[in-house]
């Protein structure tokens, strides 16, 4: 059977994530909006597509979503779980209910576990399932995370998981196209994906943990145990999608000259510094907080600042800071308070510029054989389970602000698995006034070079 519909994929890598634009002829339907809907809108207009529907699989913990503007702006019909509790109007969908667009039809399938209503939905083109849309319910090899809500739902919504990714497994042919939401990096994933880019229904009844796992006990034990730390700012998300998102604004912020930008250090603001962490190393502003433009920004941004901070952003170009603005508005934060290109030198002037080293790890194990050196670990608490650095003191990059004084006196050599989540230690210590050193280097290099290492716990 020649296939009827086209589905292009939207890829957010910054947060893992995926939106989908479902195509039959000259119609279209959106999955799971990213909340800048500038690339969507460039697809429908280049293609010249009537858009009717919105697809939402839940109520997002990791980002904020366009699905609300994206339907407004184009009078399309918009869909979520009929249970939902929502502050706007919106069809809400049961198990069974089915929507056409153009040819195909678009049918609803309750699999309730990463959040209690979440939907699939399947793409039916004459009476046969092609595809489904499985959101955080059946992933690439694994299945969405299901502490998210409390943690007095995490177990009953871990079995539901189970029961939910069997059923699409079960029901579903095993031809049928699978496209998750979540799970390329995203913290909604419960555990690592398989690594692929696409898959099956019978590709994933193979390696899947929930359809290789017969026992639901077993499955359930599995999984809570495999759950790490999720990002601070997941608290914000659903709230703010239940009570709709407003339109973004991805204009220019404000620029702020070196005598603002200092009086906003002094009151407390955050003011980022959008360049490579070892430009920053090498020289920066006192008080910026280094958080390297690129794939991880939102992420640890997000993570590691206290909710409701103002952010003034500072980079080299104007792109730099445009990329950190769309990746913030994604987490909700819609706009920076101000902003500066142009370099270290423009935003600087006047102002006290420092500098800290950049080692790897051969360096530190150089030093330690010499000298006492005091070691902090700033990687999560799972990551350091699984081996750390002999005599190290370990404080997570997020709880880091709240734990300063634990950081010992004196000199600090800060690491973590890549140097990136260390750069933005650094920069927090150093803004504290501690004397740093930055380890840049991977995890893995660190007993290669004869650092003591206490394994696993």
């Amino acid at each position: 059977m020649i296939a009827m519909t086209t589905i292009i994929t939207i890829e957010t890598t910054a947060l893992g994530d995926r939106s989908y634009v479902i195509i039959d002829g000259e119609v279209a339907a959106v999955v799971d909006p990213q909340r800048d809907l500038d690339r969507i809108e460039s697809l429908l207009a280049e293609r010249r597509l009537r858009l009717t529907h919105v697809f939402e699989t839940h109520v997002h913990n990791d980002y904020v979503s366009g699905g609300l503007e994206l339907s407004r702006t184009h009078g399309a019909t918009y869909v979520l779980a009929a249970d939902d509790e929502v502050a706007y109007e919106y069809t809400g969908a049961r198990d069974g209910d089915e929507f056409t667009l153009g040819r195909v039809v678009v049918r609803a399938m309750h699999t309730p576990g990463h959040t209690p209503n979440h939907l699939s939905y399947a793409v039916v083109e004459k009476g046969n399932p092609v595809a489904v849309f499985t959101g955080g319910s059946m992933l690439y090899g694994t299945v969405g995370r299901t502490d998210l809500i409390n943690e007095g739902s995490t177990e009953p919504l871990t079995r539901a998981q189970f029961r939910s990714v069997r059923r699409l497994g079960d029901e579903l042919p095993g031809g049928v196209a699978v496209h998750p939401t979540h799970g390329f990096g995203s913290f909604c994933s419960s555990a690592s994906t398989s690594g692929t880019d696409q898959s099956t229904i019978a590709q994933e009844r193979l390696s899947n943990l929930a359809l290789t796992v017969d026992n639901e006990d077993s499955f359930v034990e599995q999984l809570l145990a495999g759950l790490t730390a999720y990002p601070r700012y997941y608290a914000h998300m659903a709230g703010i999608n239940r009570t709709g998102p407003a339109p973004v604004d991805l204009s220019p912020p404000e620029v702020v000259d070196p005598v603002e930008i200092r009086r906003r250090i002094h009151g407390g603001e955050w003011v980022v510094d959008l360049r490579s962490r070892t430009a920053f190393a090498n020289g920066h502003l006192a008080g910026t907080v280094n958080v390297e433009i690129g794939d991880s920004f939102a992420t640890y941004l997000g993570w590691t600042m206290r909710w409701g901070t103002p952010v003034t952003l500072v980079g080299d170009t104007v792109d730099e800071v445009a990329e950190a603005q769309r990746q913030m508005v994604r987490i909700g934060i819609d706009r920076p308070a101000g902003a500066s290109d142009g370099g270290l030198a423009r935003w600087s002037a006047g102002g006290d510029v420092r500098s800290y080293r950049s080692v790897s790890f051969s360096e530190l194990a150089e030093a330690r054989a010499d000298r006492e050196v005091a070691v902090l670990d700033v990687r999560r608490d799972d990551e350091w389970a699984e081996g750390h650095v002999d005599g190290a003191v370990h404080i997570p990059l997020h709880d880091l602000e709240g734990r300063l004084d634990e950081v010992p006196d004196g000199e600090v050599w800060v690491h973590c698995a890549s140097g990136y989540r260390a750069a933005i230690a650094a920069s927090l210590l150093d803004r504290a006034g501690h004397r740093i050193v930055a380890v840049d280097d991977d995890w893995a290099s660190a007993a290669q070079h004869g650092l003591a290492i206490t394994p696993a716990t």
